[in-house]
């Protein structure tokens, strides 16, 4: 599967390019997953991980001591950054996530 790559101007011309790979497993990702990951990874990158499965301690740790920035994103974290954001999606996306909010 290839990763999605995003960048401030949108055509990926600008740096730094960030890189996504989503990953939905009932698993946690391991250390060889986020080697392979940052393996891929230049210099001016930054690399984004997205796991439903979680991450291992090893794959914590790659991701720590990489010289390229690595954010690493469960489902708990998921779902706080939709909470916290979904004001601010488009109709399209909401409709992929419809919520409701309760008080």
């Amino acid at each position: 599967m290839k990763p999605i790559i995003a960048s401030p101007d949108g055509l990926g011309l600008e740096e730094p390019s960030i890189i996504v790979e989503v990953k939905h497993r009932t698993g946690s990702m391991g250390a060889d997953s986020i080697r392979s990951f940052t393996g891929g990874l230049r210099n001016r990158d930054k690399g984004l991980c997205v796991s439903t499965g979680g991450f291992s301690k090893g794959a914590k740790y790659e991701a720590e001591r990489s010289n390229i920035p690595v954010t690493l994103i469960d489902a708990e974290e998921l779902v706080r950054w939709i909470n916290q954001y979904y004001d601010h999606f488009d109709w399209d996306t909401r409709a992929l996530v419809p919520l409701k909010k309760t008080y």
